[in-house]
């Protein structure tokens, strides 16, 4: 793609990268084949090929973003489908972002944008506030239908119907390896996540130890950063970052770390991209090596393998796998999961179209529920179509999502992981029996 930014607007490090983004795109389309939004809306500014000229219009002129920029960039999920597909390499993430800061540092949204989005910066990323919001929308969920901003009445109607209890698991400790240890390795507890479904640590604590290895978490540790930088918040998002790899290092100067483990994958791939986001910040060096470390779950128990199967009672049970976005694209991590899923002993299928989103995409289930909602409902239609026994995903947000459509139950994948090897049968298992 040929641009013309001026000499000056190239002085701009940020700038610069963007236009290296931006010549590499051959306007081929490809993109537009598995790009989610433009498969429903059918608008070229709804595929990435579209939104990468709005962005290079807008960014060349070093203008304000419109009302019209800002639409379709909001409707972009972030998925990333394009760069798997992208025969030119085109960094889609990166001039997304790019885009996002400049629209909110340019553009006034209508106050209940602004409300909106300030209530899930305030609440999302602190499990204390986001696990009372959750009780606040329990009480609220019989009268949702009177709400009148169809984002709110999505809020109330995606929160759980039971709020999980604390788990003293995720506070500030050092679990030690079961058996030799081979490894130690940092577990980040996240935010979100520990408010939503508080059995997923737990297993992911249980499994690890059982391989071998020594678990630290970190004493308070919060957000990575990922919630607020996919709405364009980019100084809240290096503040949030900062701080975790803070803790990180804190952690790796009591011994040293063989991992830093993520299970959730929308979390994974933006702690991975640390060193983009602060290149040129005092912490750029520890940002890297942080990246450097950080491993999805999966693909570390891939390496260190699974310890013998002792659960009989899940054998073969048929378990349809749904790869979240931000692990097959962002991460370029699809086989792992499966793999170990198969080795446990279970029977893996997958969906058709198993590249396109479930509509989650961090907080856009929330921001732009229509489109959301279509995305659901076409997700859960593949995954119900393979005649499924259980669903499992690696990422709260997918699980929150699919869970909401359909009555199959839906499971993190290291909870099945953890059952075939040893621990407790998974709750969403027990009214359904396993099997």
């Amino acid at each position: 793609m040929q641009t013309h930014f001026a000499p000056e607007r190239l002085a701009d490090p940020l700038t610069a990268r963007s236009n290296k983004i931006l010549r590499t795109c051959v306007h081929c389309g490809f993109c537009t084949a598995t790009c989610p939004t433009y498969q429903v809306l059918g608008d070229e500014l709804d595929s990435p090929r579209g939104r990468i000229y709005l962005i290079k219009d807008m960014l060349e002129a070093g203008r304000p973003a419109d009302a019209r920029t800002v639409k379709h960039i909001d409707r972009c999920l972030g998925c990333l489908s394009c760069m798997t597909t992208c025969p030119s390499g085109v960094h889609y993430a990166h001039l997304l972002e790019h885009a996002r800061d400049h629209i909110e540092a340019t553009y006034r949204r209508p106050w209940s944008d602004r409300a909106l989005r300030w209530v899930l910066r305030a609440v999302l990323p602190h499990p204390r506030r986001f696990r009372l919001a959750l009780l606040g929308a329990k009480i609220a969920r019989p009268f949702s239908r009177l709400l009148p901003d169809r984002r709110l009445r999505a809020m109330v109607d995606m929160a759980p119907r039971s709020v999980p209890p604390v788990s003293r698991n995720d506070d500030g400790q050092t679990f030690p390896a079961i058996g030799m240890r081979r490894a130690r390795v940092v577990l980040m507890v996240g935010c979100a996540q520990r408010a939503l479904n508080t059995d997923i640590n737990d297993a992911t604590i249980r499994l690890l130890r059982r391989v071998g290895c020594e678990v630290v978490i970190p004493p308070s540790f919060g957000c990575c950063g990922a919630l607020t930088l996919h709405m364009g918040q980019e100084k809240d998002g290096k503040a949030r970052a900062r701080d975790s790899i803070t803790r990180l290092l804190a952690a790796e100067a009591q011994g040293p770390l063989d991992a830093v483990i993520i299970n959730t994958s929308g979390c994974g791939t933006t702690v991975k991209d640390y060193g983009h986001l602060l290149a040129g910040d005092p912490l750029e060096a520890e940002a890297r090596h942080v990246a450097s470390l950080a491993r999805d779950v999966t693909e570390f128990l891939a390496g260190l393998g699974l310890p013998a199967r002792s659960h009989p009672e899940g054998q073969g049970m048929r378990v349809a796998y749904h790869s979240a976005c931000s692990l097959q694209h962002g991460q370029q991590i699809r086989s792992a999961p499966k793999d170990l899923l198969t080795a446990a002993g279970f029977q893996v299928v997958e969906p058709v179209n198993p590249h396109l989103c479930c509509g989650s995409a961090g907080t856009y289930n929330l921001l732009q529920p229509e489109l959301s909602t279509e995305l659901k409902l076409r997700k859960v239609a593949t995954l119900e179509a393979t005649g499924p026994q259980v669903i499992a995903a690696g990422n709260i947000g997918c699980m929150m999502q699919i869970g909401g459509g359909t009555k199959v139950p839906v499971v993190h994948t290291v909870e099945l992981l953890d059952w075939a090897t040893g621990g407790p049968r998974p709750d969403a298992l027990k009214a359904t029996g396993g099997s």
